[in-house]
């Protein structure tokens, strides 16, 4: 009797161990209006973009693209969101700055 006691004992140790009563972490889902933050890691490839400067502020896409537009065909790469905003205010004004490929 004792040593099937002692083999039950031993398969339910584990499964109670296993159950813990602590509470899952979980992050809540964005609301649908939530604005979601810039992500400052993301970058692109300079060579799918066709200008060598930003537009707006003259920095060689060579040195880092973080935000792109499309505009008349072209796709064309930004240092920061900031410069492409502010690019697409006045296109037309800043587009040979851009020194299209």
């Amino acid at each position: 009797m004792r040593t099937n006691f002692a083999i039950a004992t031993l398969i339910a140790i584990p499964f109670f161990a296993c159950q813990t009563s602590e509470p899952k972490e979980t992050t809540p889902a964005p609301a649908a209006t939530a604005i979601m933050p810039v992500d400052s890691t993301k970058s692109y490839d300079i060579s799918l973009v066709n200008n060598k400067k930003d537009p707006t502020c003259g920095m060689p896409v060579t040195a880092g693209i973080a935000d792109t537009a499309h505009y008349k065909g072209k796709v064309l790469g930004f240092c920061g969101t900031g410069c492409k905003d502010e690019f697409l205010k006045n296109p037309d004004a800043m587009i040979a700055a851009a020194e299209i490929k």
